[in-house]
C-alpha cells in the first residue's frame, strides 16, 4: 500500500514540454527561494468559476482523465498540483502520478516549465487575448499494490479531488471556486458529500464549491452501491455509502444496522453539536481496492476486507474505523492545531499536536466503538490491552524518543517501513496519544469524585457552535483550559510530563482500576484480528511476528530475545527443534522451554544465508489481558458505559 510506485513517462507530453524549455524566462533563476503556497492576498478570491471535469471511465487503465477550464488574464501565472493533504500531515500529493499536461488557449498550445524549486508548481505566460485556459492531463492511478494504495477497479474507484486539480497560486484553497462534474461507468451510482445538481445518465454534475471544501468531499462510486440512513428522520442525515466486490457483500442483518445508528447517537451524546449539514461514511468492502481510513468534515473515506457485514465475528477488529473517522469531524476537521488549519495546499503543516488531533481520536474511537455496540465491553478491554502491552514491551524507541517527537513521523518517515519500528517508533501519538487521554479521563473523573470526564471536556471544547462548519483553530493552552474548565488542575505538567518523558503512558490503566497481565491464550479479539492479519503474535514472549502465509518474520522486537538470537524482519522460518515450521510447534516449544528450560532452536533462511540460532527464553506464552485491581474503583467499565 505504501510502497514506492515506479516511475511514470507521458510521451504525450514530451513536445509540449520542449516548447517549455525554449522559454527560460519564465524559470526562476537557480536556487531562487519558491513560495507559491503563501497567499498573497488573503482575502482575494479567484475571479471566476474554474470548470473540472473527470472522466473516471478508463477502469481497465485505472486512469482519470481531467479537463479543466480556468478564467484568466494575460500575464505571468503558476498553477500548483496540491501537495500538503490534510488528514494525511505530510507533502503526500501524488506529482508523480500526473501525466500528459497539456495547456491550450483559444485552442493554441500555451507553453508551461516546472518550478525548479517546487515541482508541484507549473509556470506559464498567459498570452494577449486570452480569458480562458483550457487544461487536460491524466491521472495514472496505481495498477497494483507495488505501486500504491490501488482507488480504481472494475466494480468501484475512489476519487481524491486533490489528485485531479490544478489551483493558482498564492490564493487561499476557499477563495477558488470549483464547479465539478464527474462522469462514471454506465450503472455505477456515487456516493459523496457534494450535492448533486444534476445527473444525465452517467454524467454527474455537483454544485459549485470552494478548493477547500472540493478537496474534502471524495467520492466513493461503484457497480455494487448500497445506501443505508443511520439517523432516519434527521434535520442533518448521516448515510453509510458502500460500494462492494460482490452484492453479497452489501448483506447487513438488523443487529448490525442497529450498533451503526447507535454510533451516531453515541456520538452525538458525547459531543453535543454536529458541524455538518449532512455526513457520509464512504464505505468500500474490497481486497481489490486498497483499505484507507481519512477524515473529512462532511464525510469520511473508509475501506476494509469484503467481510465486514458477512463475517461480522473475524472482523471485529476493523469496527472502530468508522468511529474514528466520524470523531474526526469534531476533533481534526472542526477543531483543528493552528499549525494544521493551513489556508491552501501548499503552505506546509506543523504535526506538533497530533496526540490530540489523533490521539484522542483514537481514545474516543474505542470508546464509541464500545458504546454503540459495534464492540463488546470486552473487545474494547481486549483492544486496550494490546495497547498497553506495546507500550510495556515493545517500545524500547521511548528510551531515546518522546511521544511529543513522532508527530513529526508524517513528515520524516511518509508511512514508508521501517527495518526496527520498536526501536525507531512510528506515529506512537495514535496509541500512546490514547494512553495519555484515558490518563486525562481517570484523573478528571478522580478530581470531580466521579461528577466530571473526558466527556465534559468534548462538550465544551468540540461541542461548540452547533450547526457550523467553520474551521475553529486550537493551540496547547486552548487544550489546556479547556481542560481547567472541568476541573482545576495543572494540566500543563500533566500533559507535558507524558507526551516529553522517555517512559510510556501507561498509568492511566491504574487510575481507572485496571493493570496489565499475561496468560498463555490470546483474547478472543485478539485471536481474530490475528487471523484477519494472518500473523502468529509472539511480540510479548519471544519478540517476533511470523506471517502464517509465506512463514517470513513480519517484525522483531528490539533488544529482545529473538533480537539477542541474530534474527531480522524479512527472514523465513524454515524449522523448529528439527521439524518443518507451524505456529503450534512453535507454540509447543516456547511451552516445553518454560517448563524444563531448553532452548528453542530455530532454523532460518535470509536471503542467501541459513543459520540456525538458539533462542533462551523460558518465560512461556505471553498474550496481554486486562484484570481488575481489587479495592480499586472500576472507571474503565464506567468509560465504556453506553450514554
Amino acid at each position: 500500500m505504501r510502497r514506492r510506485p515506479l516511475a511514470l513517462l507521458s510521451f504525450a507530453a514530451v513536445p509540449l514540454l520542449a516548447l517549455s524549455l525554449a522559454s527560460p524566462a519564465l524559470a526562476q533563476a537557480p536556487g531562487a527561494p519558491s513560495d507559491w503556497g503563501t497567499p498573497t492576498a488573503p482575502d482575494a478570491a479567484w475571479p471566476g468559476t474554474i470548470a473540472l471535469t473527470v472522466d473516471a471511465t478508463d477502469t481497465a487503465r485505472r486512469v482519470f482523465h481531467v479537463r479543466q477550464s480556468i478564467p484568466v488574464t494575460p500575464g505571468p501565472l503558476t498553477l500548483l498540483f496540491p501537495k500538503w493533504i490534510p488528514g494525511k500531515h505530510r507533502a503526500d500529493g501524488p506529482i508523480h502520478k500526473l501525466a500528459g499536461l497539456k495547456i491550450r488557449g483559444n485552442g493554441r498550445p500555451i507553453a508551461w516549465t516546472r518550478d525548479p524549486g517546487e515541482v508541484f508548481a507549473f509556470m506559464l505566460d498567459v498570452p494577449e487575448g486570452i480569458a480562458t485556459l483550457d487544461i487536460e492531463f491524466d491521472m495514472l492511478t496505481p495498477t497494483s499494490d507495488a505501486q500504491g494504495r490501488v482507488v480504481m477497479t472494475q466494480d468501484m474507484l475512489n476519487l481524491q479531488w486533490n489528485t485531479v486539480a490544478l489551483y493558482p497560486a498564492n490564493h487561499a484553497a476557499n477563495r477558488i471556486r470549483f464547479a465539478p462534474t464527474l462522469v462514471l461507468p454506465a450503472g455505477w451510482q456515487a456516493g459523496t458529500a457534494l450535492e448533486l445538481q444534476a445527473r444525465n445518465g452517467d454524467i454527474l454534475r455537483y454544485g459549485e464549491v470552494d478548493f477547500e471544501t472540493l478537496q474534502d468531499s471524495p467520492v466513493y462510486a461503484g457497480r455494487h452501491f448500497r445506501r443505508i440512513d443511520l439517523d432516519p428522520g434527521a434535520k442533518r442525515p448521516v448515510h453509510l455509502d458502500i460500494v462492494a466486490d460482490a452484492p453479497r457483500h452489501l448483506e447487513a442483518s438488523d443487529a448490525q444496522l442497529k450498533a451503526h445508528r447507535a454510533l451516531v447517537t453515541q456520538a452525538y451524546k458525547l459531543f453535543g453539536a454536529q458541524h455538518f449539514d449532512h455526513y457520509d461514511f464512504l464505505f468500500s468492502l474490497s481486497d481489490r481496492m486498497g483499505g484507507n481510513g481519512l477524515e473529512h468534515h462532511r464525510s469520511s473515506e473508509n475501506g476494509v476486507q469484503p467481510g465486514y457485514f458477512t463475517d461480522w465475528d473475524t472482523q471485529v477488529a476493523a469496527r472502530d474505523l468508522l468511529p474514528h473517522e466520524f470523531v474526526h469531524s469534531w476533533n481534526g476537521k472542526f477543531r483543528r492545531p493552528e499549525g494544521l488549519a493551513t489556508p491552501n495546499f501548499q503552505v506546509p503543516m506543523r504535526d506538533g499536536l497530533l496526540w490530540v488531533y489523533e490521539g484522542q481520536t483514537q481514545y474516543w474511537g474505542m470508546v464509541l466503538a464500545a458504546r454503540s455496540g459495534l464492540w463488546s465491553r470486552d473487545d474494547a478491554m481486549a483492544q486496550l490491552a494490546m495497547v498497553a502491552s506495546t507500550y510495556a514491551t515493545d517500545r524500547p524507541g521511548l528510551a531515546w524518543r518522546n511521544v511529543q517527537d513522532t508527530t513529526y513521523d508524517p513528515i520524516i518517515a511518509m508511512r514508508r517501513p521501517q527495518p526496527w519500528r520498536s526501536y525507531q517508533l512510528s506515529e506512537d501519538y495514535y496509541n500512546a496519544g490514547a494512553l495519555v487521554w484515558l490518563s486525562v479521563d481517570a484523573r478528571l473523573r478522580a478530581l470531580s469524585k466521579g461528577r466530571r470526564s473526558l466527556d465534559d471536556f468534548a462538550r465544551a471544547f468540540f461541542g461548540v457552535d452547533d450547526g457550523s462548519w467553520q474551521v475553529k483553530p486550537y493551540d496547547f493552552d486552548d487544550v489546556v483550559a479547556a481542560l481547567d474548565g472541568v476541573a482545576a488542575f495543572d494540566w500543563a505538567t500533566f500533559l507535558r510530563a507524558r507526551i516529553d518523558a522517555n517512559t510510556p503512558p501507561l498509568d492511566g490503566l491504574e487510575a481507572a482500576g485496571w493493570r496489565l497481565v499475561y496468560t498463555d491464550t490470546p483474547s478472543a479479539f485478539q485471536k481474530a484480528l490475528l487471523g484477519q492479519r494472518k500473523l502468529a503474535d509472539y511480540t510479548a514472549s519471544i519478540g517476533l511476528t511470523v506471517r502464517l502465509e509465506d512463514a517470513s518474520v513480519a517484525g522483531v522486537r528490539w533488544d529482545g530475545p529473538a533480537f539477542d538470537a541474530g534474527i531480522t524482519e524479512g527472514a523465513t522460518l524454515l524449522a523448529v527443534n528439527g521439524y518443518a515450521f507451524e505456529p503450534a510447534l512453535l507454540d509447543d516449544a516456547i511451552k516445553a522451554a518454560q517448563a524444563d528450560g531448553t532452548p528453542i532452536e530455530l532454523v532460518l533462511k535470509h536471503g542467501e544465508v541459513v543459520k540456525t540460532v538458539a533462542i533462551d527464553y523460558r518465560d512461556g506464552l505471553k498474550y496481554p489481558h486486562l484484570e481488575r485491581i481489587p479495592g480499586r474503583e472500576d472507571r474503565l467499565t464506567e468509560i465504556l458505559k453506553p450514554r
